[in-house]
Parts: C-alpha cells; sequence; structure tokens
C-alpha cells in the first residue's frame, strides 16, 4: 500500500500564511496580557522558541525545546504557563478561523483516497500543540480519524525543512520513503522530503517560497494533483 503524506496549512486548508500569524499573535498576546505577559515581547519570545524547535537536533521533543527557550529568555513556563497556553486554543484561537479559506477539494481528494484504500499521513510542521492541529483539521473539513498519524510539537523532534523530520516521521510510522508521496505548499519545507527519497507535488494555490515557474517538482491545483496521484 502507497502512503500519501500530506502538509495542512495552505495544503488542504488556504491561508495567507503572513494574515495568520500575525492575527493568531495578537489574539494569544492579548489572551495572555492578564496573565502577566508583556504583549510587546512576547511575539518575539514565542519566534524564538519557534526558530529553536525548527533546527532542534532531535534530542528532545520540539514542545520541550520551544519551553526550554521560552524560559531562559523570559523567566515563565512553568506548568500553570503552559496550561495557559493550552486554554488559548481551546478558548480563543477558533476568532483565528477568520483568516484561512476553504477548498472543498480538500476533502473530497482525502475521502477519494481513503476509499481507495491508502495510507494517509498528515504531515504538518510539527510547531504546534494538539489542540490548535486539531482546529485546524476541522477549519479544513477533515477528520483526525482521516490520517494514520498527525505530526505535532508533543510528539516529534524535528521539524521542516529538515529532511530528518521526514526520516523520523518514517521511523514512527515504519514507512518506506520509497513508497511515499509527500503533497505540500512550500517549495522550501515540503520539497526536502526528495532528500528521504519521497516523491513531492506543491499545490500551488498558497504555495510558499517560490514561484511556479522556478518548481522543478511537479506541482498545480487539486486537478493537477489527482492527474499525478493517478485517481
Amino acid at each position: 500500500m502507497d502512503t500519501i503524506l500530506f502538509d495542512l496549512d495552505g495544503t488542504l486548508l488556504p491561508m495567507n500564511m503572513e494574515h495568520f500569524i500575525g492575527v493568531y499573535f495578537k489574539l494569544l498576546a492579548q489572551y495572555a496580557a492578564p496573565y502577566g505577559f508583556d504583549p510587546k515581547t512576547l511575539a518575539a519570545d514565542i519566534w524564538e522558541g519557534t526558530r529553536a524547535m525548527v533546527v532542534n537536533d532531535g534530542t528532545m521533543t520540539n514542545e520541550a525545546r520551544f519551553w526550554q527557550v521560552f524560559r531562559e529568555r523570559t523567566g515563565r513556563g512553568d506548568a500553570a504557563d503552559q496550561e495557559m497556553f493550552l486554554t488559548f486554543y481551546e478558548a480563543e484561537f477558533e476568532k483565528v478561523r477568520s483568516t484561512c479559506g476553504y477548498n472543498p477539494e480538500a476533502p473530497r481528494l482525502i475521502e477519494d483516497l481513503r476509499k481507495q484504500g491508502y495510507d494517509l499521513i498528515l504531515a504538518t510542521n510539527p510547531m504546534f500543540p494538539r489542540p490548535a492541529t486539531m482546529r485546524r483539521i476541522a477549519w479544513a473539513g477533515l477528520n483526525p480519524e482521516d490520517f494514520r498519524m498527525i505530526t505535532t510539537y508533543e510528539t516529534m523532534n524535528t521539524c521542516k525543512p529538515n529532511p530528518e523530520y521526514f526520516r523520523e516521521l518514517c521511523r514512527k510510522a515504519d514507512l518506506d520513503p520509497a513508497r511515499c508521496r509527500m503533497i505540500g505548499n512550500d517549495a522550501v519545507e515540503d520539497t526536502a522530503a526528495l532528500a528521504c527519497g519521497m516523491q513531492v507535488f506543491l499545490i500551488t494555490d498558497c504555495l510558499e517560497n517560490g514561484r511556479p515557474e522556478e518548481l522543478t517538482v511537479p506541482h498545480g491545483g487539486f486537478a493537477e494533483v489527482r492527474k499525478w496521484l493517478g485517481i
């Protein structure tokens, strides 16, 4: 059975990443302010934690790496602080949905692939906690049960564009990279799968880090990806 890996943000869930991040950080800063976090510096502190996850060396989870750097910068990050952030995703994160679009072709493709017996993995960059990822899956019109594995920051020790992310995923899901196809929208992050021997297709509706005329891998919209998959 062939395995198909999907990115989420900008692939199955249409979005402008810059707009999404701007609204997300503004809401989070407002939510965290009553708990003693400085809205003026919180975004920078989160970005540093995010950068640490991007270069994580695999010796700890992305979750542990984020909070290690966040504590070093802020002196905050105990269990109560972490619970406050998780509560944000339950209470306020839904408001960020307005920055995202919806493409009915995404759930239709997933449904058709499942009916044909394909093994599906949600290979979203694991820099969000699971509750935030579950929300975004729902925004795309999908269910967690659609995928055998979903990568989140609690369970992964690496991030895209490090090719080790795809190797780690294959080890944990017991996959042969040569029998995997990766579908994403980022010409840097998702093409890192090529280094592991996977085939890659880029959805260009919300293309990141590249222009269609510069791409050296198969690319296009959902009609083209169906042809590429042969369905």
